[in-house]
Parts: structure tokens; sequence; C-alpha cells
């Protein structure tokens, strides 16, 4: 049955994408945009460019190198670590695909930094969310506690939204590109878990 909500996600994400290539999203996109850059200060400024930092490929591949490192030495897992990399090219590839298949330019509006490329699905919502889903899928066992599982997955639920919104703060996303990069990206999450616990034989 799994599939079948799968299917149903990605009908939903090509119903998202549609509304954003026809523009039907705008004024509610233009309206978080201001709420948003409304706060703008020096300190969060700041803090923006931290997280847009942090969920940048120079960032985000030292950290998939690591936490490999970890699972292979620490916590020999070795099967774990084409779930981690194969998961982590896949969502790469896939924003690649996505942003060229739909082609929406970057807000205009007050940009803090420069960026170039298309817009939507955002390729830092993505990678944060395919990131921190597989790590708090990997290291969910090796909690000590439901104390420590739940610290677990509020550190990836802050970084996940912090970097996506660092980058509408920015100004060089929308927030409709932040919804997308999260939804197909869970809906690759997915994709990736059922599939290794089926070729690896991992019970839940």
């Amino acid at each position: 049955m799994w599939w079948i909500y799968l299917i149903l996600a990605l009908a939903g994400f090509q119903g998202l994408a549609m509304l954003v290539t026809r523009e039907k999203l705008m004024r509610f996109d233009l309206s978080l945009i201001d709420a948003i850059q409304g706060t703008e200060s020096d300190g969060l400024t700041a803090a923006a460019k931290l997280f847009t930092k942090i969920g940048s490929s120079s960032v985000v591949i030292p950290l998939v190198l690591v936490v490999a490192v970890v699972l292979y030495i620490f916590l020999k897992h070795r099967k774990e670590l084409f779930l981690l990399i194969g998961g982590m090219l896949g969502s790469t590839l896939l924003n690649v695909v996505l942003k060229g298949l739909y082609e929406r330019a970057r807000p205009d509006i007050h940009r803090i930094v420069e960026e170039t490329g298309y817009s939507f699905p955002s390729g830092h919502s993505m990678a944060a969310f395919t990131f921190y889903g597989l790590l708090t899928y990997l290291l969910w066992r090796h909690m000590p506690s439901r104390l420590w599982r739940g610290v677990l997955i509020g550190f990836g639920v802050i970084m996940i939204m912090c970097i996506g919104l660092s980058r509408v703060y920015l100004g060089v996303h929308y927030p409709s590109d932040l919804l997308g990069g999260y939804w197909v990206s869970a809906c690759w999450l997915a994709v990736c878990i059922k599939l290794f616990r089926r070729l690896a034989h991992v019970r839940r």
C-alpha cells in the first residue's frame, strides 16, 4: 500500500508545481517574504548566512563523509553507507532535473546575497531534508532513550527549517520553493528507506 501513498504524494507535488509555474502562489509567496524580510537585522542576517553556508555543498559533502566514517568504523554499518551516499547523490540529481524542468526564476525583490540558477525546488531545502532525515533514521536505534531520540528529531527539524528559511530571508528563494523541496525530498526519502529495508533485509 505504501506505493499508493507515494503516488498520491507525487501527484500532490505536481499539483504544487503547476500552481508555481502558473504563478498562482505569488501572493502567498510575497506575503511571507515581506513578513520574513521585515525582521531584517544584522544579527539575523549573520545567522541566515551561517545556515545557508551549513546547507551548501561545501559543508554538506564533508558532513556526509564524516557520518560515513562514523557508520563504517565506529558503528560497523557497511550497508548503511549505500543508503546515505545513494540518498544524497539521488537528491542532488533529482534537484538538478526538477529545476531544469520547471525553470522558475529566483525572486528579484530584496536580495541580501546573490545566487545563480533556477529557484524551484530549493536545492538547500532538499539537501537539508534528505541529509538530516537520513541522519535521524540511521542514528535512531543508537539513541539510549526516548529523550535522546526526541533531541535527535528536534535537532533535525530545527536544522531543516533554519536552512530553508535562511534562503527566503536572504532573498534567493520563494517560500513555495522550500515547500516543493521538502515535499519531493520526503517522497525521495521514503523510497530510499523502503528500498534499503527490502534489499538489505533491515528490520523496522
